[in-house]
């Protein structure tokens, strides 16, 4: 098992419409595109330098190649439409993580 996980550091003007369109739009359209079983979103509590929200999306998939056809076939369009809504209010760095061991 894999996660894609998405920390977020948004501008605090915005971070009310941004979690309502994360958690009622982006997310379940995350999921809608077959890629991932289930997502987890976290507030990151340490204050940043730069200001604002941090958030981390924790979004699981079943395999590296499952993570590619993300990659691949819907990662331009799910990037472009928060680009869009919240142009210069974001900025968001992807890491990819691989469970060793579940508890």
């Amino acid at each position: 098992m894999y996660i894609y996980n998405v920390t977020i550091n948004v501008e605090e003007s915005v971070v009310d419409s941004w979690l309502i369109w994360m958690k009622e739009t982006h997310i379940p359209e995350m999921l809608a595109t077959g890629k991932f079983t289930k997502a987890l979103m976290t507030k990151v509590l340490i204050e940043e330098e730069m200001g604002g929200k941090t958030y981390s999306v924790q979004y699981t998939t079943d395999s590296k190649e499952t993570l590619q056809k993300y990659y691949q076939e819907d990662a331009d369009k799910m990037r472009s439409d928060g680009a869009k809504r919240y142009a210069g209010k974001f900025v968001a760095f992807r890491t990819e993580l691989e469970i060793v061991s579940e508890h």
